[in-house]
């Protein structure tokens, strides 16, 4: 729901892509403008370099790689000029006419920097800026009911998906003060539809509390009593420098209190007691694959294993494994981490999931049953209540 604001997640989220697929416009060197389609994946060194980076890291990024460029040629000095104009990207897809030599470079760069430009002009057009501001002060309790009714009321241009989040984000922190007649006060408020409010209604299902009175049909509640309150406490990380990135995934806890062998039992009990050999730090102990490198298997004359090879597809769809690069990386030492979570995961799940690989130096693959982006989060949501009548009786096992 809320907004990500990784190169990632922002491409994903406000560019309409269709899974890992990208499309842009190019000139042609006969002046004519054609569709260009590409796949934003790891075989990307610029996407790979800037796609867990906030966006205003990942533009600075990009600048600094377009002045190496330029500093670093002599032609491409020639062709840019001298007085240290910005580039367009249509100046750039020139430059890769002029020279061809450095074509696959220039093609990179010239693709990341339209996708740049085009991001830039949606938080402009969408005034993200202050959404997003008001989103994280909504989830670490500086902000409450009263900035979200100035940004509704002053705010008359905003999209009603961003509404909608803005909403979905208040009812998970605040699930008491949508019920009921409230909720018709919110929808009323928004100008939203009835259709559009059952996302924030049907958040029921998933864990926030915002029907008073309990039905007795099935419900995908996981987990509940646990949760005390919504608001989230403020971690003080260094790199997390701008104020858009305060929010960060529940994982994140989760997966370092595993680590560091302080995860509740009573919590998130093992479905099999660990054996007396079992160390919960993975930092401690070898890896399996270090340890056993010497051990010939009788299996080895059979194909090697591919599941954990990228797979790509044309409809934009692939693997994206931190599991692959750490495999090859000597200073990932821990037992891997594995974590699946149910129902779909976010881009900013995926980020945790890099970035713990680095920070552990432990393999921490994370695998769902589907990657959703928030237009396709609010979509399911919208059509959980067909499940509203369904009983555990009408279940078969």
């Amino acid at each position: 729901m809320i907004h990500e604001w990784t190169y990632d997640a922002m491409c994903h989220d406000l560019l309409n892509m269709e899974g890992n697929k990208y499309v842009y416009e190019i000139t042609t060197q006969s002046g004519k403008m054609e569709k260009k389609e590409v796949l934003l994946e790891e075989h990307d060194p610029v996407w790979s370099e800037l796609r867990d980076l906030h966006f205003g890291d990942a533009s600075m990024r990009l600048h600094d790689k377009m002045s190496q460029f330029g500093s670093k040629n002599k032609a491409a000095q020639i062709r840019l000029g001298r007085d240290g104009n910005e580039l367009s990207t249509r100046d750039m897809q020139k430059m890769v006419q002029a020279l061809p030599q450095y074509s696959d470079q220039l093609d990179k760069l010239s693709l990341h920097v339209d996708i740049a430009a085009k991001l830039n002009q949606k938080i402009k057009e969408q005034g993200l800026s202050d959404i997003g501001h008001l989103e994280q002060d909504l989830v670490f309790g500086d902000a409450g009911a009263k900035e979200l009714i100035n940004m509704l009321k002053t705010k008359e241009d905003m999209t009603a998906e961003n509404k909608l989040r803005l909403l979905m984000i208040y009812a998970a922190i605040h699930p008491e003060k949508i019920d009921g007649v409230k909720s018709l006060q919110w929808t009323q408020l928004a100008r939203l539809s009835s259709e559009d409010m059952n996302a924030v209604k049907n958040m029921e299902y998933i864990g926030a509390p915002i029907s008073k009175k309990q039905s007795g049909g099935f419900s995908l509640k996981f987990g509940t009593h646990k949760k005390k309150h919504g608001i989230r406490k403020e971690r003080n990380q260094d790199e997390e420098a701008w104020q858009l990135s305060r929010f960060y995934p529940m994982i994140e806890e989760l997966i370092e209190s595993l680590h560091n062998g302080e995860l509740s039992k009573e919590e998130y009990p093992c479905m099999n007691e660990p054996s007396s050999t079992f160390q919960s730090n993975g930092t401690n102990g070898a890896s399996v694959r270090s340890t056993n490198s010497l051990v010939h298997s009788v299996r080895t004359s059979k194909p090697a294993s591919t599941w954990a090879r990228p797979r790509h597809s044309d409809d934009g769809y692939s693997s994206d494994s931190t599991l692959r690069h750490a495999a090859s990386d000597p200073m990932i030492l821990g037992k891997r981490i594995y974590v699946f979570i149910i129902g779909g995961v976010t881009r900013s799940e995926l980020r945790v999931a890099h970035k713990l690989t680095r920070k552990l130096k432990r393999e921490v693959v994370l695998g769902s049953t589907s990657v959703d982006d928030p237009h396709q989060f609010i979509t399911k949501l919208k059509l959980l209540n067909a499940f509203a009548d369904l009983s555990l009786d009408d279940l078969e096992i």
